[in-house]
């Protein structure tokens, strides 16, 4: 299912210049991002800026991508996913033939495993709830996200959001997952069916929780649901999320929400309890309170200070009081 479309007419050399048979609008090819089961995806050069570009041969899977995402563009204030910017066919002489492709936002971002790593694990649970609440609007709506990974999820901001990157894999419910990857599955796990329902999502989101505290990932033994048990019960990092992890991975949720609001009360729970161990080491490690001694001398100068500056006050008070009566008397004088 993650097989690269073998196709040439869907590589693209940098420098190459796309043209669309009927919009007319030219990309220059600068470099590959990525490609998947239903063709490629290039950073692009155009008048209105970088771009995204991903030609396929399937003309099938890119109505089927260009129709997700111009959902995402009725709901474009979520930002679930790249904005839709153009759909043509492109006409190559040197093959003879004609193929499809759309071109899209261009998100910049960090990659979603390069993130928490670099920010700390506490960054999973709050990438995910965002995850999860996205998730939960693309299931309203009826379809089912499927090729959910890392690779597909970009981290933008500040602030910090999640944003989608290939809806290859968006299929409609009830129907088979158009493409996964292994890990992610549950077939593969042997957990449940290929079939597109929101269950489908949340056990990949379990995975990809999995997969930020294990950035390589792991190969699958015989047992591989006591397998993903054990590894969550031996990380530290997971095991606040455990009885979260274990509802999703064996389809328990009904809904996006469901997890979501099990997911926050994990991390509450957990961030309610650090305060506690950091209080208990602060008092084993505080030494007793030591009695500032102030120097005789210092005292002295601070005294002193104190009655110079009520001195310099009642100078002060003197003064104007002693102009204000000559002042009075100058003009009694004039009078007279």
């Amino acid at each position: 299912m993650n097989n690269t479309s073998k196709n040439p007419a869907c590589k693209a050399a940098s420098g190459t210049v796309i043209t669309g048979k009927w919009h007319k609008e030219s990309y220059r090819i600068l470099k590959e991002l990525g490609y998947g089961a239903n063709g490629y995806v290039y950073l692009a050069s155009s008048t209105s800026g970088l771009v995204a570009v991903k030609i396929s041969d399937n003309s099938m899977s890119i109505t089927s991508e260009v129709n997700v995402l111009k959902h995402f563009s009725k709901v474009q204030e979520y930002k679930l996913g790249p904005s839709l910017l153009d759909m043509d066919d492109w006409y190559r002489p040197e093959l003879g033939i004609t193929v499809p492709f759309y071109v899209m936002e261009y998100l910049k971002g960090e990659n979603f495993i390069h993130f928490i790593t670099n920010r700390g694990d506490e960054w999973t649970g709050i990438l995910c709830s965002q995850l999860l609440m996205d998730l939960n609007r693309l299931h309203d709506a009826g379809w089912v996200f499927g090729d959910l990974k890392p690779d597909n999820l970009l981290v933008t901001g500040p602030p910090p959001q999640i944003r989608w990157l290939d809806v290859g894999g968006v299929t409609v419910q009830g129907r088979s997952i158009k493409e996964f990857t292994e890990f992610f599955d549950r077939g593969y796990w042997g957990m449940g069916s290929r079939v597109a329902e929101p269950t489908y999502d949340l056990f990949a989101v379990a995975m990809v929780m999995i997969n930020t505290a294990h950035p390589n990932r792991f190969p699958k033994e015989k047992d591989g649901p006591q397998q993903l048990k054990r590894v969550i019960q031996s990380t530290s990092s997971l095991k606040r999320f455990e009885e979260v992890l274990l509802n999703a991975l064996e389809g328990k949720y009904k809904t996006a929400i469901d997890m979501r609001r099990d997911v926050v009360y994990a991390m509450s729970r957990a961030s309610s309890a650090m305060p506690v161990e950091k209080k208990k080491r602060a008092q084993v490690k505080q030494s007793p309170p030591v009695k500032q001694v102030v120097p005789k001398n210092h005292q002295k100068r601070q005294t002193s200070k104190k009655k110079k500056s009520k001195m310099g006050f009642i100078e002060t008070i003197f003064i104007f009081v002693f102009l204000l009566l000559a002042y009075v008397f100058y003009i009694y004088g004039q009078l007279l």
